[in-house]
């Protein structure tokens, strides 16, 4: 075929189905064929379904082959249309006729969070968040959240340097004191923590010549005693939960300690109601007669609220209720 010589951004905003429709091309045929298999596995509504198809209409008439349809093309034509942009590329991706040209998340957030730093700091402390991220010849990459939370808490004394110095190395060790002394409690704590990954970082690959965070140390808080719930405060936290998948959330974190991670990645599997079982966290525990009042009053409403649903976790949303992954954070 003809390679292209430039490529154009195609606009479809203009589209109108009247003039422009070609329900006879080959690739939205075999695309409306793969997402009617798709909404058929995933439990979508007919709403879903026929925003989809208009979709696909709209992006596929008159394709032509060995062309690739951009996030950016996709995005703007089918949000003013009020159409569903993440379920439409997953459709075309299957075909092998999306790419996706947005910058990753990480590199926006990064973007965000140290656009204000001087080049030098910004440089050592890009590169230190993306080995936390993703790992190094001689590190296992660390969870996003630990990433995120070392950055969120130490990117105002990122901003505060780079208006005195233009390299991590001009920190001194006097820098990192005022910087402990600065907050308290568990605050005081984590900055340290946060502070030794990243100078540990840059002395490791010669970005430093000395690191200023060695023997500077923070008292450990010492936690509180955790104290049991008596069966009253359960019972009265259970009844005061409006929603089922409230109380059966209450239920299972205060009768199994269930944290919320656990809570969410829960599949319908992990509760056994004919031998009263339930999976929480790995471990198999028995069934009280509160969660299962609760799990029974959830799975009731479920089944009327999206009987069509193929999601296998738990606890679902209107939002994963069309899809396989699990809640969103609790």
């Amino acid at each position: 075929m003809q390679l292209p010589l430039f490529t154009t951004v195609r606009d479809f905003h203009r589209f109108d189905r009247e003039r422009h429709a070609d329900l006879a091309d080959p690739w939205l045929i075999r695309a409306r064929q793969t997402a009617r298999a798709l909404g058929e596995a995933r439990g979508w509504s007919r709403w879903i379904t026929s925003d989809v198809d208009r979709a696909l209409v709209i992006v596929l008439s008159g394709h032509c082959e060995g062309e690739s349809i951009r996030y950016s093309e996709l995005f703007p034509a089918l949000r003013v249309r009020g159409l569903p942009v993440v379920r439409t590329a997953e459709v075309l991706d299957r075909l092998g006729l999306f790419t996706d040209d947005r910058a990753s998340a990480v590199d926006r957030w990064l973007d965000r969070k140290l656009h204000a730093v001087s080049p030098g700091i910004r440089r050592d402390a890009e590169v230190w968040v993306r080995i936390l991220l993703d790992g190094g010849p001689r590190s296992e990459p660390r969870a996003r959240q630990t990433a995120w939370a070392y950055l969120n808490e130490i990117q105002p004394l990122l901003l505060e340097w780079s208006s005195r110095y233009d390299h991590l190395r001009e920190v001194t060790r006097e820098d990192i004191t005022t910087a402990r002394d600065a907050v308290t409690g568990k605050q005081r704590e984590s900055r340290i923590v946060a502070l030794r990954s990243l100078f540990r970082h840059a002395k490791k690959n010669g970005q430093i010549f000395r690191n200023p965070t060695i023997r500077i140390r923070v008292p450990r808080q010492s936690g509180g005693v955790v104290q049991p719930l008596d069966q009253a405060d359960i019972d009265e936290a259970i009844a005061t939960a409006s929603t089922p998948d409230v109380r059966l959330i209450i239920a299972l974190a205060a009768v199994h300690a269930a944290r919320p991670k656990m809570i969410r990645t829960m599949q319908l599997d992990d509760v056994d109601l004919g031998t009263r079982r339930i999976t929480v966290g790995g471990h198999v525990r028995p069934l009280d007669d509160l969660t299962r009042r609760a799990v029974l009053d959830w799975l009731d409403y479920r089944r009327s609220r999206w009987p069509n649903t193929a999601n296998p976790h738990l606890l679902i949303t209107q939002k994963t209720a069309v899809e396989l992954g699990p809640a969103g954070k609790l």
